[in-house]
């Protein structure tokens, strides 16, 4: 086992032993080599333990097998005490890892004027219809963070964005502000609105998508599931750690997509009046909000993939077009 490692990986999971091989050897295989890598098995799951049989000579992988299930949030909570190095990054189970991942983070890391730096990057996202790249733009110098994870610029959110598997921090943090027993959305969110809290807490991004999300949608997600009545409680709660025009977003984008398959005008109206009353809609918050209400959610996540897609294939062009230029004025 590494002495002292300088990142401790927590991988949280359960009876997803098709899945959690493909993180662990993601994060095996980082170009950061003094690291360990803490498997939290969420409850009893035997299947898990001889999906990783494969890597059970790596010294730098553990698991720790929970008695119970206590859902993710506990799960990463509990790595974090286990973990022995100074820095903690997160790995959703169904999520991967490109090599330089920790190496790039690190080193923003050290470099951070931030006494307790959260570290975070893009991500590529895999649909079944599309791949593209969020975050699509980092924060701005001044701008309210709670404002850049929450409002659009466009009709589909990722322009600002945080996800589990991207973050990386200090472990005494992690361990000061834990994440959220039980909840079942936006964990991140919350658990980064609460560590900026923290004197001495910042936020750095790493400008490459270094994390591979596969958002499937055959197959049971968190993120699909639409707990919306415990989410608007969690909006409610957390008003003073968001400005007005971050709330407003939140109700008439996040919240309100969850809570539109529900079908209910009562809820509609609800919460049109929370964001009118405690926020400051603006006019791309009444499109989105809109839009979530009469059309339905998969033609939603249909038109995101094919404009977000088109979008990439056009970058990717143009950057080939800019290369082949450049070689070619070198070889003039």
């Amino acid at each position: 086992m590494v002495q002292r490692p300088e990142v401790s990986v927590v991988i949280p999971t359960r009876n997803r032993p098709e899945l959690v091989p493909r993180a662990v050897r993601s994060a095996l295989d980082q170009t950061l080599r003094d690291i360990e890598v803490i498997v939290v098995v969420d409850g009893p799951d035997e299947s898990t333990r001889g999906a990783l049989a494969e890597y059970a000579d790596d010294q730098r992988l553990r698991l720790v097998e929970l008695p119970e299930s206590g859902g993710a949030p506990n799960a990463r909570n509990v790595g974090a005490q286990e973990a022995r190095a100074p820095f903690v990054a997160l790995l959703d189970d169904d999520d991967e890892w490109l090599l330089e991942k920790l190496e790039t983070q690190l080193a923003l890391a050290k470099a951070s004027s931030h006494a307790l730096p959260i570290v975070s990057c893009r991500m590529s996202v895999r649909t079944p219809r599309a791949e593209f790249v969020m975050p699509r733009r980092l924060p701005e110098p001044g701008q309210p963070l709670s404002e850049y994870f929450t409002v659009r610029r466009g009709l589909f959110h990722g322009d600002g964005f945080i996800q589990t598997s991207t973050i990386m921090a200090p472990t005494e943090l992690l361990r000061k502000v834990p994440f959220t027993n039980g909840l079942r959305r936006m964990q991140e969110l919350d658990w980064t609105l609460r560590a900026l809290e923290i004197e001495g807490v910042g936020l750095e991004y790493a400008e490459q998508a270094l994390v591979i999300w596969y958002a499937d949608e055959n197959r049971q997600r968190i993120s699909l599931d639409s707990p919306w009545r415990q989410q608007y409680q969690w909006l409610k709660e957390s008003r003073s750690r968001v400005t007005p025009r971050a709330y407003a977003a939140l109700a008439m984008g996040v919240i309100s997509s969850m809570a539109a398959d529900s079908g209910d005008p009562r809820v509609f109206l609800d919460l049109l009046r929370e964001a009118h009353r405690h926020g400051r809609p603006g006019l791309t918050d009444y499109v989105t909000f809109m839009q979530v209400w009469l059309v339905p959610s998969r033609p939603r996540r249909a038109v995101r993939d094919f404009v977000l897609g088109r979008r990439r294939a056009r970058e990717a062009r143009s950057r080939a077009m800019t290369h082949v230029s450049k070689a070619r004025t070198f070889t003039e």
